[in-house]
């Protein structure tokens, strides 16, 4: 295809695009600010983040993808354009644009993304399932017949599949991920120690402290919010057991889900399955021992993929180059015309 290849991985938590002849050229929060008063973008990614909880009355923070799917298109489209037009601005061909879905997408789903890319200024667009872009991103051989189940946990969704001969076989979404953990933990410190606390601290004690079992040696933070009765700043201590214990609820729907799936998937991938084990990618698979935990819990050996919250970014990257399995996927770009608009 003639066009630069621009692959969107549109993350609940993170947004990151991938240039071909570049690499990953971005990757920021999926967090935009918006000027109330003008509603003009006024900040994209890191810096709307900071803002989250520290804006002013005139400053509106809009987190667009919701849950894995795109919560505000309008915003989503304006965010991809601005990325497009700082990425090919001065380019007279129009890119062709690779987005990652997730594995519950339907039909129509997949149309909406193609047509929001299409109309932020690509000249093609393709959709395809994140957790085959994940698998290829995580280094399976997509030309094998063997089986290989992925878990991708990422901040609004987990998405599980098994993946064969380079298609998705049988595969599941669980609305339990990074975003739910946040809150866990701000519940349970309200709950337990009468402390206020905001989504980015929450995010901070899930990175620092987050685990899915006891640890041998207890880590802590001293964690500053507000008092639930005075409202007055307070700080406290908040340890690795208590975010396993606001988290461990959500760890266990998850193992579940995976134990969902297992039955029902076809005898001789279970197999290979029990051969190849799961993998596992997504942010959240920095959690400290989540590849015991999911491997005590389903029975199938597991293991954390290399660099996991880039895996699908990578795949994507891969599969921008290889037409025939994209196809194999009913996965074809399609333009503006394609999908039954006229072009003036």
């Amino acid at each position: 295809m003639i066009g630069t290849s621009i692959c969107f991985d549109p993350g609940t938590s993170n947004m990151t695009l991938w240039v071909d002849g570049k690499g990953i050229v971005t990757s920021e929060p999926s967090v935009i600010a918006y000027d109330a008063q003008t509603g003009k973008i006024s900040a994209i990614g890191k810096k709307a983040y900071e803002m989250t909880g520290r804006n002013s009355d005139w400053i509106d923070i809009v987190r667009p993808i919701k849950d894995g799917s795109f919560f505000d298109l309008q915003t989503v489209q304006s965010v991809l354009s601005f990325y497009i037009q700082k990425l090919c601005g001065n380019k007279v061909l129009k890119p062709n644009i690779l987005v990652s879905i997730p594995c519950s997408a339907n039909t129509v789903d997949k149309r909406t993304v193609i047509d929001l890319a299409t109309s932020s200024g690509a000249a093609r667009a393709c959709a395809v399932d994140e957790t085959l872009a994940a698998a290829v991103g995580a280094g399976v051989d997509v030309n094998s017949y063997k089986g290989t189940l992925i878990v991708d946990i990422g901040g609004g969704i987990t998405d599980i599949s098994v993946i064969a001969k380079g298609l998705v076989c049988v595969s599941s979404s669980i609305k339990i991920a990074g975003n739910t953990f946040d809150d866990a933990i701000i519940s349970f410190a309200k709950k337990e120690k009468e402390l206020i606390i905001g989504k980015i601290t929450a995010e901070n004690l899930k990175k620092e402290l987050g685990c899915t079992s006891f640890l041998e040696a207890e880590i802590a933070m001293r964690t500053v919010g507000k008092d639930i009765l005075t409202g007055l700043p307070k700080e406290t201590e908040i340890t690795s057991v208590d975010v396993f214990m606001s988290i461990r609820e959500h760890l266990e729907s998850i193992a579940e889900e995976i134990r969902l799936l297992l039955e029902k998937t076809p005898p001789e991938l279970s197999a290979d399955i029990f051969e190849n084990g799961l993998i596992i990618t997504g942010g959240s698979a920095k959690l400290k021992g989540i590849d015991k935990f999911l491997e005590y819990r389903t029975g199938v050996p597991a293991r954390i993929a290399d660099e996991p919250e880039t895996c699908v970014i990578r795949g994507l990257a891969k599969l921008s180059k290889a037409k025939k399995l994209l196809e194999r996927n009913a996965c074809f770009y399609k333009t503006r015309q394609e999908l039954g608009y006229d072009e003036y």
